[in-house]
């Protein structure tokens, strides 16, 4: 598996092959197939890998929203150092020993929340796409920014743009984004 993740890592996920995996381990794609039956194995077994990196995970420490966030930052990292795992996370077979021992480790979590699993599943879901999001900002590159677009046309973003410069906020959209939509999903009250 190291050598698969090393070639996604540098060359994309495209890159990954059994010719590839095997020319890097200094053997014939052969011998592989007698681990592995397809590439398809092979992606599946390079996700479950990649989601071990979240261990350990942290223990619940009476604030079930601190605690995940913790682990939501750390899915984020995990993204951010693998681009290529979008791809595998749109996959069921995808779904290992490792990614259930994650989502088990957010439901102990979330154990103190009176919500209903659904809900409960719902959340992971949510929280797993806004880190896979914020990842893949990162990984884009540049920001979207209006410098050099005239705006004139537009009366609310020229209203925008012609106020005073706001103070950023006091944490970071990734914590507030995550922080509101896990409590408005766990929570009948919003608080």
């Amino acid at each position: 598996m190291t050598a698969a993740i090393a070639i996604a890592d540098t060359s994309g996920l495209a890159a990954v092959s059994m010719r590839a995996v095997a020319a890097r381990l200094d053997t014939g794609a052969a011998s592989l197939y007698r681990y592995l039956s397809s590439r398809d194995d092979l992606l599946d077994l390079m996700a479950d890998r990649v989601a071990a990196e979240l261990r350990p995970y942290p223990e619940p420490d009476g604030d079930w929203l601190d605690t995940l966030v913790r682990m939501a930052r750390a899915q984020r990292a995990v993204h951010e150092r693998h681009p290529w795992l979008f791809e595998l996370s749109q996959r069921a077979s995808a779904i290992g020993p490792e990614a259930l021992a994650f989502f088990d480790a957010c439901l102990k979590v979330m154990a103190p929340v009176q919500a209903s699993f659904a809900a409960k599943f719902e959340a992971i879901g949510m929280m797993n796409g806004v880190a896979i999001l914020f990842a893949r900002k990162r990984t884009a590159g540049e920001a979207l920014t209006f410098v050099g677009l005239d705006v004139t046309p537009y009366p609310h973003l020229l209203a925008a743009f012609s106020g005073p410069v706001s103070a950023p906020p006091a944490t970071d959209l990734f914590e507030r984004a995550l922080r509101s939509l896990l409590r408005g999903l766990l929570t009948t009250d919003g608080a």
